[in-house]
């Protein structure tokens, strides 16, 4: 079993940036692949970055709109992992949400685990 806690979303201005934290529990954190999703409102969730579990390799992927502005990362000594957004858009609105999967390609389309979500608005 494995419990996601999010933080660090809250209120920046377009073209501001946030780093978002999510702390998991398990002895078994590097084994996991990790990513993050958001939803806007009347939207349906949607796939934004993922990174890949310990290995000899480190992979990462992004949703089309977020490459260049976006970057995931992970410090398994800290069971943490990491979502740095950089220029914000109004767009970027939504509660974004931390999920794992002992696969990465399971990750990305139905992540077995997800965390409570914290919110990240930017204005205009």
């Amino acid at each position: 079993q494995v419990q996601l806690v999010e933080s660090g979303g809250g209120l920046v201005q377009a073209g501001g940036s946030l780093r978002l934290s999510c702390a998991a529990s398990g002895r078994t954190f590097s084994s996991y692949a990790m990513g993050w999703f958001r939803q806007a409102p009347g939207k349906e969730r949607e796939f934004v970055a993922a990174i890949s579990g310990s290995g000899t390799v480190t992979y990462t992927y992004y949703a089309n709109s977020m490459k260049g502005r976006f970057t995931i990362s992970r410090d398994s000594a800290k069971n943490t992992v990491y979502l740095q957004m950089n220029s914000l858009k109004p767009e970027d609105t939504a509660v974004y949400y931390c999920a794992a999967d002992m696969s990465f390609a399971q990750l990305r389309a139905a992540p077995a685990y997800w965390g409570q979500g914290t919110q990240v608005t930017v204005s205009s």
